[in-house]
């Protein structure tokens, strides 16, 4: 059974027995501490919501701590106006044990026990018994089913003769091949005579000789 709950602005999912950190409720450690703002109750099978809030839920419970969370720095600065603040800060917090949650026409449910040993079901204490049963059958059937791998390759081995027969069989009654027909003899061309292009002999130029005369000097 759970509700839900408002304190300090905030929400909170609640269940019986449970601690609960809340923001800061005045009271001593002990102080009884109940909680009229109950959004929703709920029992597992059936749910009552408010609008917003139900009328006759309430959940109440005890102050176990009063605390402070760790500290933050608060720093404010602005440049150029030599304007900086520091300051640091706790936040105060209440813990709240649950101790009941009370609401007209919801009943909490008893939680399911454990299933002690007695009460188990049979079928998990026979389990390693049909375990053993399931190996004892595979090692029963393991040798049988050898044998059938034995006998289905008996028969292949057999086959394999008959298989040559049969061929020698065929070929017999296949009728003689055909004679082969002598080659054809083709008649060869006579080869053209190549015509031989007459060689002209390169004439030879002499070349002639000139002589220069000296000249005669005059006196």
């Amino acid at each position: 059974m759970y509700a839900v709950v408002t304190s300090g602005g905030k929400q909170y999912k609640v269940e019986e027995g449970e601690t609960l950190r809340v923001e800061k409720i005045a009271g001593k450690v002990g102080s009884p501490v109940t909680f009229d703002q109950v959004l929703m109750v709920s029992d597992g099978a059936e749910v009552n919501i408010g609008q917003p809030v139900l009328i006759d839920a309430t959940v109440e419970g005890h102050i176990v701590e009063q605390g402070k969370t760790k500290k933050i720095i608060v720093f404010k600065y602005k440049r150029r106006k030599r304007y900086r603040r520091k300051q640091g800060h706790r936040q105060p917090y209440t813990t709240v044990k649950i101790d009941s949650i009370k609401a007209k026409g919801v009943k909490a449910r008893k939680k399911a026990e454990p299933e002690s040993e007695t009460k188990k079901p049979l079928a998990e204490k026979d389990k390693p018994r049909q375990k053993k049963a399931r190996t004892e059958a595979k090692a029963a059937e393991a040798p049988k089913a050898d044998l059938k791998k034995n006998e289905a390759k008996e028969p292949e081995t057999k086959a394999a003769p008959k298989t040559a027969t049969t061929r020698a069989k065929k070929a017999e009654t296949k009728p003689a091949a055909k004679k082969a027909a002598p080659p054809k003899v083709t008649a060869k061309k006579p080869a053209a005579k190549k015509t031989a292009a007459p060689k002209t002999a390169a004439k030879k130029t002499t070349a002639k000789k000139t002589t220069v005369k000296p000249k005669k000097k005059d006196d």
